[in-house]
């Protein structure tokens, strides 16, 4: 598999340096895995209305991505995270100026295992479990099973979102932390993978990789409120409480080919692009 990984990422630097020797305008973008799909998505039709350009784009998490804009090796970072002050300080440093655009919003779902009879949790009850306060979903009205915590690994924008505004339920007083037990996977879609074969994990990730093998549950404030369904219509009338802003962050305001890329995105097409991929649109 790592093996299939490196001749896969070969082959991208290849067709990028390819392109350049061509003659052809590129442009790298690296960073948050929840907004790959997009990147790529926009990438695509982006290239297929200009053919003289190129655009690539990978993963690799938020944190990545902006430590890359940073040190100058990609032109645009995705993150689903606003840029840290000692991440803006370290690029000022270098000579970078960050320059942030909003480009889509996102919710986050919270799955479990379709078999788990557990549909609807209060965002304590989820600071609770992903803290490892509540360790056994008997706890929370399902069967007598150990709680399997997932989550994102720490370079990941998604994973401080939910650690800033469910463990620490935005009080930048509080320290709690991930439970030591917590899995952190590389990726959406590993989490989503585990939740799908196992029937005692728990995760989060964007409402873009939801699938039929993994089962949603009902997010409320508190247990007064009610709970909604992570769904596109309820982060843009703001009933779900697990939504965020997600970003583009360029080398100062964008110019020459990213600003005809940011441009793009930000078009009408490029916003149905955002629709199509289940986020939500800022247009």
């Amino acid at each position: 598999m790592f093996r299939k990984y490196l001749v896969v990422l070969a082959m991208l630097i290849l067709t990028a340096y390819a392109y350049a020797a061509s003659g052809k305008n590129s442009i790298q973008i690296k960073g948050s895995d929840t907004m790959v799909n997009l990147g790529q998505a926009w990438a695509e039709k982006y290239m297929e209305k200009n053919s003289s350009d190129f655009v690539a784009v990978t993963g690799g998490g938020s944190g990545t991505g902006l430590s890359s804009l940073i040190s100058g090796t990609c032109d645009i970072a995705m993150s689903s995270r606003n840029i840290k002050d000692k991440e803006i300080s370290l690029a000022k440093g270098k000579g970078i100026n960050p320059y942030e655009i909003k480009v889509a919003l996102d919710g986050l779902a919270v799955v479990v295992n379709p078999k788990n009879p557990v549909s609807e949790l209060t965002v304590d009850q989820l600071a609770r479990i992903f803290t490892g306060k509540i360790t056994d979903w008997k706890e929370l009205g399902g069967e007598d099973l150990k709680i399997v915590i997932l989550s994102r690994e720490v370079n990941s924008g998604t994973h401080v979102y939910f650690k800033e505004h469910i463990l620490r339920k935005g009080d930048a007083n509080s320290k709690e932390e991930f439970a030591a037990g917590a899995l952190l996977l590389s990726s959406s879609q590993a989490i989503a993978d585990e939740v799908a074969g196992n029937p005692g994990a728990v995760g989060y990730y964007g409402m873009g990789y939801i699938s039929n093998k993994q089962k949603p549950v009902m997010v409320a404030k508190d247990v007064k409120s009610e709970y909604i369904a992570p769904l596109i219509e309820n982060v843009i009338n703001g009933k779900y409480p697990i939504s965020r802003p997600l970003f583009l962050y360029a080398n100062g305001q964008p110019q020459g080919l990213v600003k005809k890329f940011v441009d793009f995105v930000l078009s009408k097409e490029g916003q149905e692009i955002v629709l199509a991929t289940d986020f939500v649109p800022i247009k």
